[in-house]
């Protein structure tokens, strides 16, 4: 039976994640209603790409928190938030296929090919891809832990490469995509600190 406290966690993690899903449910109803200006279609692309990022630095958000604080909570959040980040970036990138580009492949990859920012945000949607796929339970025993660890690091290159494509699609304006690339700045610096302090902790221990 669960503690109460189990169940005040399930709570809060069913809560966070109907939050996650909420920006879906308001861009689908500003669809309907044509709320979303001149060009529905790329504002939203645009959002879409927006929330798959927000969600995935979410994501990668647990740790780190786990490493300041103790808190054991955040690390049941990972997987849930990752996995709505992927649902995110699959209707951003299934949005430009159908929609935009109505599957002209040629077109699509001329796309790819010749603009940058298509490349690097297309790059980095192919290697979210297996990250997904191998999320549950079973997939982390068939791989084993060790190698299903090196695998899902990789999400830190995915984030790099989808700020990348931000930057490189606003052209002008960076503020916004700044920061965020501060934050995986940030993000990235707390693991990086965390394994430093882990790497000299056997040589404190060493006999001298």
């Amino acid at each position: 039976m669960a503690t109460p406290r189990q169940r005040r966690e399930k709570i809060a993690k069913a809560a966070i994640g109907v939050v996650g899903l909420q920006p879906l449910v308001w861009l689908a109803w500003a669809v309907a209603a044509g709320q979303l200006g001149a060009n529905p279609i790329a504002e939203a692309e645009n959002r879409l790409g927006l929330f798959a990022l927000i969600l995935l630095l979410a994501s990668l958000t647990c740790t780190p928190i786990h490493i300041v604080t103790g808190w054991s909570f955040p690390l049941r959040l990972r997987k849930m938030l990752g996995l709505e980040a992927f649902l995110y970036a699959f209707l951003h990138f299934s949005t430009y296929l159908a929609v935009d580009k109505a599957f002209d492949w040629p077109d699509i990859w001329g796309d790819i090919v010749k603009r940058k920012f298509m490349a690097v945000g297309f790059v980095a949607f192919v290697l979210l891809i297996p990250l997904a796929v191998t999320s549950t339970k079973g997939m982390v025993r068939r791989l084993g832990f060790p190698r299903w660890k090196r695998l899902h690091r990789t999400v830190y290159l995915v984030a790099a490469l989808a700020v990348v494509h931000f930057v490189w699609r606003v052209k002008s304006d960076l503020r916004q995509p700044m920061i965020y690339a501060f934050v995986l700045a940030v993000l990235l610096g707390v693991r990086v600190v965390d394994w430093a302090r882990g790497a000299r902790e056997p040589e404190r221990h060493r006999a001298p």
